[in-house]
């Protein structure tokens, strides 16, 4: 073992999802940390579910101080996410020590409160319950009328000092001001303990969007920058570290359908089963089609797959499935199929993700479709669905699972979508599906863009729709600028005919 490994720091894994990716393994064992934010950040919950979290997957007891809200308040906020705190205090796993002020009680700047007794409270509730992890939860109320800052840095310090003794890992949690502010009230509560977190409840486009920063870990490695996080009520917190993912997904050269026989031969055999594909076209131009052969090929392979849907209905999609002669709803009740349609504006980005995520991992797919992509795109700021995107496909592809995304471009002929420039690069197939304008009519036109780890073919195919799906014909010829909207075309035929039209005898001088 090296040297820099042998002193490296021991660390508290937390047991909230996605923050021990950000802080590279969990909480400085036996440390203090502050977890400040504005109000709604979320401060009072994450110190709860640390503690929650500690008994449930580690059978380590907790100490929850309250210097604001009641014990009775607190228990009955939490309980809506399933915790049930007053179980866990009768089975002696938990102990709430109510540090609330009474009613009227008139705080002064030498201090109405005794410290000395109050850690002492602290002390007696850690050993009746084993206590590893201690919460001291809204903290700055000890000093309502403090105005010597120096004051508070040392009995904040005097605390942390204190529990750090007790071989106790120490949360506290504080109120800022505003979002870009300081830590504290005080200006000097950041200096006072070992590590520092820092909660944002941002409004972006008139959406609130959560996020975490680990502002300093003293002595310990751990993830920079802001990471999203969202508050849901199976798992509490769930933060989603975008720059923690790692490229480690598998590669497969097993080649599956897209159920369109001329596609796979174009895509020299079908789609790598752990690739994501995007199909990007306007309006009308067979994207959803293309997405209900796909599902159709994973039903005939006998896989299991999802269609998530955020522009038309369940009815509408299995409605339109059915006049191609797919029975999306006898195949649902097979077990092979699911479709979840969620309308994009009814929550948050994080929100959809981590359902999709949830929906992934408990149905087990071989294949999904997310038809449409772009309709997230205008459900949140540019980074925050760049976020969304990396990381559903990330976790698509460390499943090892197909993944088909659609995407509607802004202009009926050529043009390029804010979405294609978005996530070209984690895209592994890229199919465009153009109108194209030829002697007055309106036909269609399809190109593989991209597809990596094979060789697919150039061309530009034209494909025709009709009563039993999509049926992709010969490539166009002599015509060009079809994918930047503007064709140009001339045949040999009209050559000829000019040319003869131009060639007539010249007139005499006679005539």
């Amino acid at each position: 073992m090296s040297e820099s490994l042998a002193w490296e720091i021991e660390r508290l894994p937390t047991g909230i999802p996605g923050f021990d990716q950000v802080c590279s393994g969990g909480l400085p064992k036996n440390r203090s940390a502050i977890v400040a934010g504005t109000a709604g950040s979320g401060k009072t919950l994450m110190a709860m579910q640390f503690l929650h979290a500690g008994v449930k997957y580690f059978d380590e007891g907790g100490v929850f101080v309250t210097f604001e809200e009641s014990p009775a308040d607190l228990i009955l906020n939490v309980k809506s996410f399933g915790w049930d705190i007053d179980e866990l205090i009768r089975k002696k796993k938990i102990a709430v020590v109510d540090a609330t002020p009474d009613p009227g009680e008139n705080n002064i700047q030498a201090g109405a409160f005794d410290l000395a007794g109050l850690m002492a409270r602290i002390e007696n509730a850690a050993r009746s319950v084993k206590a590893k992890r201690v919460i001291l939860d809204a903290v700055g109320a000890l000093f309502p009328q403090f105005s010597d800052s120096n004051l508070v840095r040392r009995e904040l310090h005097r605390i942390a000092a204190g529990l750090r003794r007790l071989n106790l890992t120490i949360v506290m949690t504080m109120e800022r001001l505003d979002e870009e502010g300081g830590i504290g009230r005080f200006g000097v509560e950041e200096y006072v303990a070992d590590n520092v977190i820092i909660l944002r409840n941002r409004l972006e486009q008139e959406r609130r969007r959560r996020t975490i920063e680990i502002l300093k870990f003293r002595g310990v490695v751990h993830q920079k920058g802001e990471y999203t996080f969202t508050i849901d009520r199976l798992d509490g917190i769930t933060i989603l570290p975008l720059s923690a993912i790692e490229l480690k997904q598998g590669s497969t050269n097993k080649r599956v359908s897209s159920g369109i026989p001329e596609l796979d031969g174009m895509c020299g055999g079908g789609m790598y089963r752990d690739s994501i594909i995007l199909i990007s076209g306007a309006t009308g131009t067979g994207k959803t089609l293309t997405v209900t052969h796909y599902i159709k090929a994973a039903i005939e392979a006998g896989e299991r797959a999802i269609l998530f849907g955020s522009e038309e209905s369940r009815e509408q999609l299995t409605r339109n499935a059915r006049s191609w002669g797919i029975d999306f709803e006898g195949v649902e009740k097979t077990g092979l199929l699911r479709i979840i349609c969620r309308y994009p504006d009814v929550m948050g980005l994080e929100d959809h993700l981590l359902q999709m995520r949830r929906d992934i991992d408990d149905f087990k797919p071989a294949r999904v479709a997310v038809d449409s992509l772009s309709a997230f795109e205008l459900a949140g700021s540019r980074r925050s669905f760049r976020e969304f995107v990396i990381t559903l496909t990330s976790h698509l592809k460390h499943k090892e699972i197909t993944g088909l995304i659609t995407n509607t471009t802004p202009m009926l002929i050529g043009g390029e979508s804010v979405t294609e420039s978005h996530i070209s690069t984690i895209t592994d197939t890229i199919i465009l599906l153009r109108y194209v304008e030829l002697h007055g009519e309106m036909r269609r036109g399809l190109a593989i863009l991209k597809m990596r780890g094979t060789q697919h073919q150039k061309d530009i195919r034209e494909y025709l729709i009709d009563g039993e799906g999509m049926h992709i014909r010969d490539a166009f010829r002599g015509v060009h600028g079809i994918m930047t909207g503007t064709p140009t075309y001339m045949f040999t035929r009209e050559r000829e005919q000019l040319s003869d039209m131009f060639t007539a005898k010249p007139l005499s001088l006679d005539e």
